[in-house]
């Protein structure tokens, strides 16, 4: 009679799975676009990748452009294109019944339809958009956010749709709000997508994605979020040739990969130009006003800050800071350390600033996702954020995204002033509108981006340090500038400092 084998020596059977390339079963890719969405329906929610014209995935678009089938679509995107161009040939089509979005910008299509009830629009800022995504991808119902608290999408007064005579036919629900550790929050329910459309850098026949530069912004929620992702690469690569650790997309969440043929298109392409060119706009007396905005509102950055800047005379301050200043700049579609404009030649359509314009990357830079980056964002980690106003009121209400009858979108402003807490929040802007009216007021009188955000205004005739609580003061005048002239161009009441002071 044999003796049993020990059991530390007992074979142990295993089922075989074949990793060759030869035998793999898995095979993702699609001949073509229009293979790819041949089972798409309409009266569906499509989320779709791309901020500005990076990362849009543009096969994909004018494939189901080309299907006048798939209509009735709720679509989810930061913005929808240009006219003729991305999404915005859908919205032409009028295949797109719903978008949710928070930038309509210049696309004067995508407005005008809004503003006359051909299009139901959600606007939502631009972090919510991202963390609606990627809650939903992550299996999570709904979350909490301080963005946008205090404002027209807490209280339901943003219209989601109106009739043809300009009034209004729908408007959202009421947020549901609560506190939590002394501050004030509102409830977002999470997005959940039946298709997604992204772009990515590379692929491969298992759906393994890699994006580059500024390619990733809502494309990675997007895609892992949808019941169907369908992806265009610029590059189909064999398995393997992806490294493990430099796979941002994960096979798990793509069903189709297909070649891009799509052109990359530049919004706004910018070169580097010496920053006295960079303030030129209209007359001489408006180009002096703005240096004088700007060469001041550097003054704000010290050394080691991570900063975030609004478009226009903020994005100019950077090229004004002191020598030995050193300043980390963060974009709000994905990048931590953006550089300066491009060298004619140097331009790169996967690499474009909040503005939508050609940049670089700084020496360290990264860059990731938009969720990521409004996690940054919302978490108090920047610093300083400093946007232009519409208006400001003397408790550092802010008014930046909507004047009445005409819509751009708050983009990611409201995540921005969410946490003034930790995140001081600059302003820079002139100090009256062009017919002379202040700028500062007791109450804002367009909606807010934010209640009690600002904790610094900075216009061509003064300096104010605001407070929640306490309201303005004046700290600096400019050059030539009396305290009268400026108390008769402020309609909110301010205290002047007792350390009164020239603009620095």
């Amino acid at each position: 009679m044999s003796r049993p084998v020990p059991a530390v020596f007992r074979p142990i059977w295993r089922r075989n799975f074949s990793v060759s390339t030869a035998k793999r079963a898995i095979d993702k890719l699609c001949p073509s676009a229009q293979e790819a969405i041949k089972d798409m329906k309409g009266s569906s929610t499509l989320l779709v990748g791309g901020f500005g014209f990076a990362g849009v995935p543009t096969t994909l678009i004018d494939a189901v452009r080309d299907r006048p089938d798939i209509k009735d679509l709720t679509v989810v995107s930061n913005n929808a294109g240009m006219p003729g161009v991305g999404l915005g040939q859908l919205l032409e089509s009028k295949q797109i019944s719903k978008m949710i979005a928070s930038f309509i910008g210049e696309n004067k299509v995508f407005e005008k339809m809004y503003l006359t009830g051909d299009l139901s629009l959600e606007l939502t800022p631009q972090g919510t958009i991202a963390e609606k995504c990627a809650a939903g991808a992550a299996g999570v119902p709904a979350f909490y956010t301080p963005a946008a608290y205090g404002t027209i999408v807490q209280s339901g007064e943003l219209p989601v749709r109106y009739n043809k005579d300009g009034t209004v036919a729908i408007k959202n629900a009421p947020k549901e709000e609560r506190e939590f550790n002394g501050k004030k929050y509102i409830l977002e329910e999470s997005i959940f997508g039946d298709y997604a459309l992204v772009k990515v850098h590379k692929a491969d026949k298992l759906g393994n994605c890699q994006f580059r530069k500024s390619m990733n912004n809502f494309n990675e929620a997007m895609a892992k979020n949808a019941k169907y992702t369908i992806v265009e690469a610029d590059h189909i690569v064999e398995v393997g040739e992806i490294d493990p650790e430099s796979i941002h997309l994960q096979g798990i969440y793509v069903n189709k990969v297909i070649q891009s043929t799509g052109e990359k298109k530049i919004e706004k392409l910018t070169f580097a130009k010496d920053p006295n060119e960079m303030l030129q706009a209209g007359s001489g007396d408006a180009t002096a006003r703005r240096e004088r905005i700007v060469k001041r509102a550097a003054k704000e950055f010290k050394d080691g800050m991570y900063v975030n800047l609004g478009i226009g005379m903020p994005l100019i301050a950077p090229s004004y800071v002191e020598e030995g200043v050193e300043v980390v700049l963060q974009a709000e579609n994905g990048i931590l350390g953006l550089g300066g404009y491009p060298k004619p030649g140097e331009e790169d359509p996967d690499l474009i600033n909040p503005g939508k314009e050609t940049v670089t990357l700084g020496r360290g830079a990264s860059v990731f996702g938009s969720h990521e980056s409004f996690g940054m964002i919302r978490s108090g980690r920047i610093d300083l954020t400093m946007l232009g106003a519409l208006q400001v009121s003397q408790y550092g209400d802010l008014a930046n995204f909507m004047l009445p009858g005409k819509v751009k979108g708050m983009g990611g402003a409201m995540d921005l002033v969410s946490n003034p807490e930790k995140t001081k929040v600059v302003v820079t802007m002139e100090h009256t509108d062009k017919k002379g009216n202040p700028k500062i007021l007791p109450e804002c009188s367009f909606p807010l981006t934010g209640p009690r955000c600002v904790w610094k205004i900075i216009t061509d005739l003064a300096v104010f340090e605001v407070s929640p609580t306490e309201g303005l003061t004046l700290a600096e005048y400019a050059e030539g500038v009396t305290v009268e002239e400026i108390r008769s161009k402020t309609a909110a009441p301010f205290k002047v400092s007792a350390d009164l002071k020239p603009m620095l």
